[in-house]
């Protein structure tokens, strides 16, 4: 499912186009699936590492590599393309622990190469208004944040999600956490990109729900932030009726924001008289700094796969302006690899929690 979306969502501007790559792990497949999306067989690769050493040595070698893989596989493939040379993106989480994720923002560093981990959600137009009347103090100073990742396609125990849930629920490739690390991440990265807060400590509760599941499926953690302000998450992934039902809720001591991805064309705002202001996507008063990644007029519907495509165009514009020379850090509007690691903190944290009969940790 999220191979296509990114090829899709990268070819959106038409800022890049798919030249390389390694599609499967029988090499004849890779190289099928390869020609079949229109590319130079010799150019598809049995192998990352292969991939990496033979396009890190052309002269139109590849600009970067989008990894869209396993969780347990991020940290070798991410690692042997930064050492080659070559920008990476990852799906989230970033990696399996923090000692990988802080080597892999250490090499991108050292090495000069950008990284994305692509949190789809920050690239919604709403999202991004959001985190500005945030910072412009619209809603005075947060007190309170809900968040919430509800999922119900996992509620059967009879039912193991096909080839997505098999290796979701199995900790040799998901790693130490399931529900948390494909919807809590989205969340802690949610909250953290619209507010700015940073988390000071948390009590995480995390359930394994459904009979047979060996990794937590439903988890409840409260958050404390830097400012003293409090929160709250809930991710599931037995609830039925919900598909995809990322939402927050900001209550500040000047008014309250309201966000839900499957309502992306809107953001609720509502100040101390009371009255809600629906404020859809195309809206005039959405400054540029956000307006500026809307495709169509509003009444014309924008999601999922343009947010992702919101990412690339920034991402890509960064690329380009480092081959220029006139890059600077501040032309960064996407999830970096910092964000990622905050995320695997963010896991660790919970993991300690839950480990402790569900006591408060420090971040």
């Amino acid at each position: 499912m999220i191979g296509p979306a990114h090829r899709k969502a990268v070819q959106l501007d038409g800022m890049a186009f798919l030249k390389a790559g390694c599609f499967s792990r029988t090499p004849e497949t890779s190289k099928e699936f390869g020609v079949k999306l229109g590319l130079e067989r010799a150019r598809c690769y049995n192998t990352y590492i292969q991939m990496a050493a033979a396009e890190s040595a052309r002269k139109d070698g590849i600009d970067f590599v989008i990894v869209v893989t396993p969780n347990d596989s991020h940290y070798e493939i991410c690692k042997t393309f930064l050492e080659a040379g070559i920008h990476v993106v990852c799906d989230k989480p970033l990696v399996s622990d923090e000692r990988q994720a802080k080597e892999l923002v250490e090499l991108a560093s050292r090495k000069g190469l950008l990284f994305m981990v692509t949190y789809t959600y920050t690239g919604n137009v709403t999202f991004k208004y959001m985190r500005d009347l945030i910072r412009q103090g619209e809603i005075g100073v947060i007190r309170t944040v809900m968040a919430e990742y509800p999922q119900g396609w996992l509620y059967n125990e009879t039912d193991d999600g096909n080839k997505q849930g098999l290796w979701r629920m199995d900790p040799a490739h998901s790693g130490r956490v399931n529900c948390l690390g494909d919807l809590g991440t989205h969340v802690e990265n949610a909250v953290s990109m619209a507010t700015g807060l940073k988390i000071r400590r948390l009590l995480a509760k995390m359930d394994v729900v459904v009979p047979g599941r060996k990794l937590d499926d439903n988890d409840q953690i409260l958050v404390e932030y830097d400012n003293g302000a409090t929160g709250m998450y809930w991710t599931s992934q037995f609830a039925i009726g919900c598909d995809n039902s990322l939402s927050l809720r900001i209550y500040g001591s000047g008014g309250t924001l309201l966000w839900s991805q499957e309502e992306s064309e809107q953001l609720i705002l509502i100040k101390e008289d009371g009255i809600p202001r629906i404020i859809k996507r195309g809206s005039l008063v959405i400054p540029d700094s956000a307006a500026r990644y809307a495709r169509m007029p509003k009444g014309h519907s924008e999601g999922w796969l343009e947010a992702m495509g919101n990412l690339y165009d920034s991402y890509i514009s960064c690329i380009q302006a480092k081959k220029e020379g006139c890059f600077t850090p501040d032309m960064i509007d996407y999830p970096t690899a910092e964000d990622g690691l905050y995320g695997i903190q963010f896991i660790e944290a919970c993991l300690k929690s839950q480990k402790n009969n569900s006591t408060w940790v420090e971040l």
